[in-house]
């Protein structure tokens, strides 16, 4: 059974990838899969919807949006094969106290690159009552740094609270004067990278999509019975830029803090979540129902 699979851009939290790659517990299965070297985010949606490359990885944010925008078809995205099961990005500055509400008057920078952290964090922030338009209009959020930037930013006061992912977390905290002030992954499953098909693709790779779906059960009971040590040293080559203590610490906040999944099944309540964080932030106008866009193998879905 032969398979492309489209990678998405580099980062930490997509580890669980790396792993199948590096263990080759795909091939073990009886799965040949052909890699396909990363690109910028949702690259390779075009080519899933085109047929020529049969699976990539992302959120399922990419999903509901083909869901919302286009009518249902062979080239609609699917999903399946949850990998990251919370959010993995974290608010972090020098506030001795900080409580979600401060950020209606603090200087707010956003991550630019992606746009799922702002939508989940306005849908947190509404449910505390602030006004998202208000805090829009004041002129106090920022949204074209770079992760680097924003760091800086910190460092030099331009900013009070910075949005980030790991690594960045890691080599940030290594200043003693800042600390993490929020993380995301504490509002509990959102469903934040899955596999992605399309409709005709999942007709025709049904049991290759099966089969790799298991392969993912497998790494998963092997990442969550390993250290955070052991992760890092195979996936070290994939953060050549990166000093090893610094990928280890960034393994370990993920592992405790459960943003990887430890099942492929598709959380309903994760992607209810991601579903109406979206919509209340204006992503997507329709409510997006789980069994339209969530392929299982437990059942005929």
């Amino acid at each position: 059974m032969q398979l492309t699979l489209a990678e998405n851009f580099r980062a930490v939290f997509y580890t669980p990838f790396y792993l199948l790659k590096e263990l080759r517990l795909a091939e073990q299965a009886g799965l040949h899969i052909d890699w396909l070297a990363p690109g910028t985010p949702g690259g390779a949606i075009n080519q899933i919807k085109d047929g020529s490359v049969d699976l990539t990885w992302g959120g399922p944010m990419r999903v509901m949006k083909d869901r919302d925008t286009f009518p249902a078809e062979g080239s609609s995205l699917l999903c399946f094969g949850e990998v990251v099961a919370r959010d993995p990005f974290f608010l972090v500055g020098s506030q001795k106290s900080f409580l979600l509400q401060d950020l209606a008057y603090l200087r707010l920078s956003l991550v630019s690159e992606v746009p799922t952290p702002w939508l989940c964090l306005q849908a947190d922030l509404r449910a505390l009552g602030l006004n998202i338009e208000q805090l829009e209009r004041s002129g106090r959020l920022k949204r074209d740094w770079t992760m680097v930037e924003q760091i800086h930013a910190l460092e030099t006061q331009a900013i009070d609270v910075i949005q980030l992912f790991e690594p960045f977390v890691s080599e940030v905290l290594k200043s003693s004067q800042h600390k993490i002030l929020y993380a995301a992954h504490s509002r509990g499953p959102t469903v934040y990278t899955t596999l992605i098909c399309s409709q005709d693709g999942f007709a025709k790779k049904r049991a290759a999509f099966a089969r790799l779906n298991e392969v993912l059960g497998t790494l998963q009971t092997w990442l969550h019975n390993n250290s955070a040590q052991d992760i890092a040293h195979l996936v070290q080559p994939y953060f050549a830029e990166l000093r090893l203590d610094v990928l280890i610490r960034a393994i370990e906040r993920y592992l405790q803090n459960q943003v990887w999944a430890t099942t492929p099944e598709v959380s309903k309540a994760g992607f209810d979540r991601l579903a109406d964080s979206l919509r209340s932030g204006g992503f997507i106008q329709t409510r997006i129902l789980y069994e339209s866009c969530v392929k299982s193998f437990n059942s005929l879905s």
